[in-house]
C-alpha cells in the first residue's frame, strides 16, 4: 500500500481526492490516503476536507519538516505554481503518485508522465504522451499521436486534436478546441471555448473563436 498526501486543498486537489479515492475502491490496498497539505487554504476548503473526512496535514513546509515518506500528487490547476511546488518537494526527495480515474478511457500506447492526475470522463486516443504533471480535467479528450508536455493543465471539456504539440506549462481553458497537427507554445494560455486554427507562439493568452 502506497501512502498518498494531495497537495492543494482547492478544487483540483479535492477532485485528485476523487481521483485518489475511486481508485483505491477499484483496487483495495493500492492507497492509504493520508490527507491534504496547502500553504494557505481557504476556510471553505478546511471546511469541504473536514466534511468528507480528509485530514488537512499542514502547510507544506510543515510536512516536510515531519520527514515524510509518502507520495504526493499536486492537486492545483496553475501550470506555474505547480512546478514551483514540485521543486520544492523534489529537492526534499520525494516522489510522485500518478493518478488514473477508472472510469477514464486510455488507448494503445499511451505514456503518462509521474505525477500526472486523470480524471474520470477523460479520452485519451492511441499513441498519446503526456509529461510529468499532466492535469486532465473531467470529460477532456486528446486525439491521436498527441504530446503534452510538462505541467499542462487541460480544463473540462477542451478538445486536443490528433497529432498537436502542447508545450510546457500551457493552460487549455474549458471547452477550448485546438485542431489537428497545431503546436502550443509554453506557458501560454488557451481562453475557454476558444478554437485554435493556427500554431500559437509561447507566453501568451488567445481567446475567441478562431483564437488571437
Amino acid at each position: 500500500m502506497t501512502a498518498l498526501v494531495v497537495v492543494g486543498a482547492g478544487g483540483f486537489g479535492r477532485e485528485a481526492l476523487d481521483v485518489a479515492e475511486a481508485v483505491e475502491r477499484a483496487e483495495p490496498g493500492r492507497h492509504d490516503i493520508l490527507g491534504v497539505v496547502d500553504d494557505a487554504p481557504s476556510e471553505l476548503a478546511l471546511s469541504r476536507l473536514a466534511d468528507r473526512g480528509v485530514a488537512y496535514l499542514g502547510t507544506i513546509d510543515a510536512w516536510l519538516g515531519s520527514r515524510p515518506s509518502a507520495r504526493y500528487v499536486v492537486g492545483i490547476g496553475s501550470p506555474a505554481v505547480r512546478r514551483s511546488i514540485e521543486v520544492r518537494l523534489q529537492e526534499a526527495g520525494l516522489q510522485p503518485e500518478t493518478l488514473v480515474h477508472p472510469r477514464a478511457e486510455l488507448g494503445s500506447r499511451v505514456r503518462i508522465g509521474a505525477g500526472s492526475v486523470v480524471c474520470g470522463g477523460v479520452q485519451v486516443s492511441t499513441n498519446v504522451t503526456l509529461g510529468r504533471s499532466v492535469h486532465l480535467n473531467p470529460g477532456a479528450v486528446i486525439g491521436h499521436d498527441a504530446v503534452l508536455a510538462d505541467y499542462t493543465s487541460v480544463n473540462p471539456g477542451a478538445i486536443v486534436s490528433g497529432e498537436v504539440r502542447v508545450e510546457e506549462g500551457v493552460l487549455l481553458g474549458a471547452g477550448s478546441v485546438v485542431l489537428q497537427g497545431l503546436t502550443v507554445g509554453a506557458g501560454t494560455t488557451v481562453g475557454a471555448a476558444a478554437c485554435v486554427t493556427r500554431d500559437v507562439a509561447a507566453g501568451v493568452v488567445v481567446k475567441g473563436v478562431p483564437a488571437r
